[in-house]
């Protein structure tokens, strides 16, 4: 009898090449690695399209550069390349980096020296958009200011430049001059770290290149629309130098970390703030004191600064203060009242911040879509109860707000339109859950982390005679009444969650990993498939039996995984033999820990019942070696006995 699949491939070579190319060549690479694996006709389609697509996204894993190789062949069509650098080095350079490119985002670039730079500026005149993120971190990697400065002189076309890293190491002297080689077309600039002496430098009047002393020109960023910096101290003489020198300026974002409480020459002060929006067009203000390395705010600035910011800021769109504790519900008020367009607010470490500044919300605009409150201890249930007035709320961060307790729930259930809920540290119980029931239907994420009267009992509650579910990421860490039988009820459950979060939970164990593993999304899907993101740092029931679940076939999707440091190291080791892209995290870092910052990626919808472009990657490299684990068979068997 006849194969079935050599029959199909049959029926292929029966098409013309150029028919099964043009539908091919309308996935994403992910997919035609999926599909080349296949059959022989597939893999010999997706070899040829390689040689023409127009562009080439795999950030979903770290590739070495003899598994790049071959997925980047010549191809003078190509426009846009966005790769992981994890496993990549100044010998890829040559691969990536390609006179035909628009558009280069590099990310985890730390194992590249500077020369990265000047290659890019040597060869990509065309391109427009460049992300470069964490180059030369690695220790024995440097970065010179000639590496910089190749890049500025060659790159003449650049719209949009991301260097996410620390640029404050290259020569202060000649940081400026080199930045006035900059692409007189860039609008958007976006920097990892620098030092607010460089960008007053850097925005502030200069000289042009290779002109006098008497020959000075407004900027040297003169078309800058989008500033986003992360600096030492936000400052007086920098705020003012950039709301002065940067006239189409419409999105200033400034972020700092101060390592002592700064002086008041290098600080922000509501002078400051008076020099926001000189010339009117800011639709987009982010202005955040971070207590990364102390605990330090913005202690010289009080009412009256945001009184005279809301003077100039009546168009604005968007707006995030953080660290202002001398501000209370007069200042944060009058923004709200002020500001007729605000669809996002944003608001940390608002120390003074009470329900009052929500009282008469309904003389606003009520056009609010995204709200962020953190670490504002002195808001109650009230204030949901006026906020939730903005019904089109899509985005609601209550996170390190303890007061917030059920009664907020029953609040926010009338909110059909809410996307993304986080709840952090709240004082939430099961049947305040319950409440959620009404719009569980909508949520693309939910974190309850901390919240620590929730039990088993709360899975039911959420979920419990709930369909259709689109929640992609929980997080359920730190809750010490959590235990296995909430997870079984999880899994029975079926909610197709791509990224599940339950560090510290004591009562979390080995039966979890297996419930989560045999769970199945739908009835054609494989075992525990739709997980990419799992973190069990520090679940007190952990141990080698987990890791027999971890490996293929279950999870076959999975890309990030925290495990207990005390875990032993051989078996971790084994796991990460067994699966290369599998990235373990050991040391308590948090996996994806910006992920509620960053929310372009939760609305993505992955169709793939398997992930064949990882089974592609290793048929191109060869198997590996399992022997350190137990043998899917046995693994199957006890699968077998645990089937929901």
């Amino acid at each position: 009898m006849a194969d079935p699949d050599e029959e199909e491939e049959g029926s292929l070579d029966q098409l013309p090449a150029t028919v099964l190319e043009t539908i091919v060549s309308k996935l994403d690479v992910a997919s035609i690695c999926s599909v080349s694996s296949t059959c022989k006709t597939f893999n010999a389609c997706a070899s040829h399209i390689l040689t023409f697509i127009p562009s080439f996204d795999l950030l979903d894993i770290a590739p070495s550069i003899d598994l790049l190789r071959p997925l980047l062949p010549p191809n003078p069509y190509l426009k846009s390349l966005k790769l992981d650098c994890g496993r990549l080095d100044d010998s890829a350079i040559n691969v990536v980096v390609r006179d035909s490119l628009h558009e280069l985002y590099l990310h985890n670039c730390a194992d590249f020296s500077g020369k990265l730079l000047s290659e890019i500026g040597g060869k990509c005149a065309d391109l427009r958009y460049l992300y470069l993120g964490s180059v030369a971190e690695k220790r024995g990697r440097a970065i010179h200011i000639s590496d910089l400065e190749e890049l500025l002189r060659g790159c003449t076309r650049l719209e949009a430049l991301i260097l996410m890293f620390d640029v404050s190491l290259f020569l202060r002297h000649n940081f400026a001059l080199v930045w006035a080689l900059v692409s007189e077309k860039l609008t958007s600039l976006e920097i990892g770290y620098v030092s607010s002496v460089m960008v007053t430098e850097l925005v502030g009047p200069s000289l042009g290149p290779h002109q006098s002393p008497n020959h000075v020109r407004p900027s040297i960023l003169p078309g800058i629309q989008k500033l986003c910096l992360s600096v030492d101290y936000i400052t007086d003489t920098m705020v003012s130098t950039i709301s002065k020198g940067l006239m189409s300026l419409t999105h200033l974002d400034l972020r700092d970390a101060p390592l002592i409480e700064p002086t008041i020459t290098f600080d922000l002060t509501n002078s400051g703030l008076q020099q926001i929006n000189q010339h009117g067009k800011l639709k987009h203000l982010s202005l955040v004191r971070s207590q990364e390395f102390a605990i330090t705010y913005f202690r010289r600035v009080n009412d009256l600064g945001m009184l005279l910011m809301a003077d100039k800021c009546a168009n604005m769109e968007s707006i995030c203060l953080g660290g202002f504790c001398r501000v209370t519900d007069t200042g944060f008020k009058t923004i709200l009242h002020s500001c007729s367009s605000l669809y996002k607010l944003q608001v940390s470490y608002g120390i003074h911040l009470t329900d009052l500044v929500f009282h008469d919300i309904s003389a606003t605009s009520l056009s609010l879509i995204h709200v962020s409150l953190r670490w504002c201890n002195l808001l109650t249930n009230h204030a949901i109860k006026n906020l939730v007035l903005n019904t089109r709320l899509r985005v609601l961060d209550l996170r390190d707000c303890k007061h917030f307790g059920d009664e907020a729930l029953r609040a926010i259930s009338a909110l059909l339109e809410l996307k993304i809920l986080l709840l952090d540290g709240s004082n939430i119980s099961d049947f305040g859950l319950s409440y959620l029931r009404g719009i569980i239907n909508s949520l693309v994420s939910l974190s309850v982390r901390g919240c620590k009267r929730l039990t088993d009992k709360c899975i039911s509650a959420l979920f419990e005679g709930s369909s259709k579910l689109k929640l992609q990421q929980l997080d359920l860490s730190n809750l010490p009444n959590l235990s296995d039988n909430g997870v079984l009820a999880l899994a029975k459950c079926r909610v197709p969650i791509s990224e599940l979060r339950m560090r510290q939970c004591p009562l979390i164990g080995d039966t979890s990993v297996m419930a989560l593993a045999s769970m199945r999304v739908d009835e054609d899907r494989l075992h525990g498939c739709s997980l990419r993101l799992l973190d069990l740092y520090n679940c007190g029931g952990i141990t080698q039996l987990s890791f027999r679940w971890l490996k293929k076939p279950y999870f076959p999707r999975l890309r990030c995984l925290g495990v207990t440091g005390s875990a032993s190291r051989d078996i971790v080791d084994a796991l990460a033999r067994s699966r290369p892209f599998l990235h373990v995290a050991c040391h308590a870092e948090e996996l994806g820990s910006n992920q509620w910052d960053n929310l372009h990626g939760l609305y993505m919808h992955d169709n793939d019942e398997v992930d064949e472009l990882e089974q592609w990657l290793l048929e191109e490299e060869g198997d590996y070696n399992d022997e350190e684990m137990m043998d899917a068979d046995d693994d199957a068997e006890l699968l077998d006995h645990l089937a929901l």
